[in-house]
């Protein structure tokens, strides 16, 4: 056995056995669905705010990314201010009427917000069924944990799909969002101390005498591979190949900051004062974390384009690199950002089979008659069963390794996005409430766009198609609530609807 083998396995376990204590702790405090899910809405800004960040970024700012930069080079660079511009802007834009919103509604997902909002359980069961595109993001995270296993411990890549969904599932079933939570502010610290690390080591390695002259250096390196490496438009990039592809980026990591398990963080927040401190967290931690994006770059003036994965990137330029023991503890760090996206994304699709539609629909409609306090335990164990089959069906889609774990990651991503943002930006500015109807249509228009689109290959990147069928859904809510009309309204909807003008 290896050195880097002996002190990954090493590290990897000392870090399962302290996050599995967490869960395990965790689990005491998970009572009832609704701290499952978000916590009991009872957590702090800065907690939060690292652990937004962990959720936001995952595993593949840590492998997939690095991967894009190594094959595409600078213009993958995008990607840092899609990042820090595009998801900010779109936290900013959400986060702050969401949880002023949910004050009075108390609802603890996505789904179950746009469903009470709307008053629509079409709304409420059709976002719930769009939030299993979540199951490739899950699968992204499942590949990144697969390849450290492969790479760095000798075992098969099956066998760390194995091992990686399994530790993943167990986890997350025992504990729910209390064990997401703080186990992911701990995760937020490594990953932005290993971008640090990462970036700088670029600067010791390949330094020729001042910084400027550093990355001149590197430029100048990469343009004698191939110079399409330094161009600020790529044409062999499937993202970054033009100013449209780039906007595109842009915009679906700006709908990205609404995504479901990202929604659920907001909501667990304690006080609506405190979401100025929590975004700022999330901000600067997320700056951090992207540095590693070099990495990739670094690794292909170091190995050229001999790697034997592009996911596998910045694993190699770190073995090369770096000392052993610091190897073995960057792959706990990117083992840490597979989970902290991971449990998040599993929390949020369990809620909406727990609470939107067994709780929300099944028992308040009546459909299933029993009293509320045995519909509460049944929704908790619904929660924690459906965990290991969506584990089970992320397993699936990856047992073949994909070419690029940042594609997989996308298809997800923009396939809500496209579904969901239209009747949430609507929510939350929009004067006037509009019909459910309206809201309705707008998602299945935003989904169906996105699935013609990008499945069809009238547009090749998963993120610039989820931007197309994004602005779609958004338009198709615009023109409809001022086409449909309410349907009869009872007294109270009437106030409610002048209450939602007025605010």
């Amino acid at each position: 056995m290896s050195s880097i083998t002996l002190y990954t396995w090493i590290g990897f376990a000392i870090f399962i056995v302290i996050m599995l204590a967490i869960g395990i702790v965790s689990a005491k405090k998970t009572k009832s669905v609704s701290d499952f899910a978000t916590g009991g809405g009872s957590l702090g800004p800065y907690v939060l705010g690292l652990s937004f960040a962990a959720t936001y970024l995952s595993a593949a700012t840590f492998l997939g990314y690095p991967g894009w930069t190594h094959d595409w080079g600078l213009s993958t660079l995008w990607l840092f201010l899609a990042m820090i511009g595009g998801g900010p802007i779109g936290v900013m834009m959400v986060a702050k009427k969401v949880k002023k919103l949910n004050t009075k509604q108390k609802s603890l997902s996505l789904p179950d917000w746009l469903g009470d909002f709307y008053n629509s359980d079409i709304l409420r069961v059709g976002t719930g069924l769009i939030l299993l595109f979540n199951i490739f993001y899950i699968a992204s995270q499942f590949v990144a944990g697969a390849r450290i296993f492969e790479h760095l411990l000798g075992m098969s890549y099956t066998n760390g799909l194995i091992l990686i969904t399994t530790i993943i599932v167990i986890y997350v079933f025992a504990g729910g969002a209390f064990a997401d939570i703080y186990t992911d502010a701990v995760q937020a610290v490594m990953m932005a101390i290993a971008g640090l690390t990462v970036f700088f080591s670029g600067i010791v390695v390949f330094w020729d005498g001042g910084i400027t002259a550093t990355f001149t250096g590197i430029t100048n390196n990469l343009n004698a591979q191939d110079t399409n490496l330094v161009k600020v438009f790529n044409p062999d990039s499937a993202h970054f190949y033009s100013i449209g592809a780039v906007t595109g980026a842009i915009v679906i990591q700006w709908a990205f900051a609404s995504a479901p398990h990202l929604f659920n963080k907001v909501l667990g927040l304690k006080s609506e004062k405190d979401l100025g401190k929590m975004i700022a967290t999330y901000v600067v931690t997320a700056a951090v974390c992207l540095l590693v994006l070099f990495g990739g770059l670094y690794s292909r003036m170091a190995l050229g384009d001999n790697v034997v994965e592009a996911d596998l990137a910045l694993i190699e330029y770190a073995v090369w690199a770096f000392p052993t023991i610091i190897v073995a503890i960057f792959s706990v760090v990117i083992l840490a950002a597979a989970m902290s996206t991971t449990d998040g994304i599993f929390v949020s699709i369990s809620t909406v089979f727990a609470n939107d539609i067994f709780l929300k629909l099944l028992v308040k409609r009546r459909i299933i008659n029993i009293s509320d306090e045995k519909a509460q335990n049944i929704a908790l164990h619904i929660s924690r069963l459906t965990v290991p089959l969506v584990g089970l069906s992320a397993f699936l889609i990856v047992l073949q390794p994909p070419v690029y774990m940042g594609d997989v990651l996308w298809i997800g991503v923009s396939g809500i996005a496209a579904g969901t943002m239209g009747p949430i930006l609507y929510a939350i500015y929009s004067k006037k409430k509009a019909p459910a109807k309206a809201a309705e249509l707008s998602m299945i228009a935003g989904l169906l766009s996105y699935l013609i689109i990008y499945f069809s290959g009238m547009v090749p990147s998963t993120m610039s198609a989820g931007a197309i069928a994004t602005f779609i859904g958004i338009a198709t809510i615009v023109i409809l609530a001022r086409v449909l009309k309410h349907p009869h309204e009872t007294k109270e909807e009437k106030a409610e609807n002048i209450r939602t003008q007025v605010n």
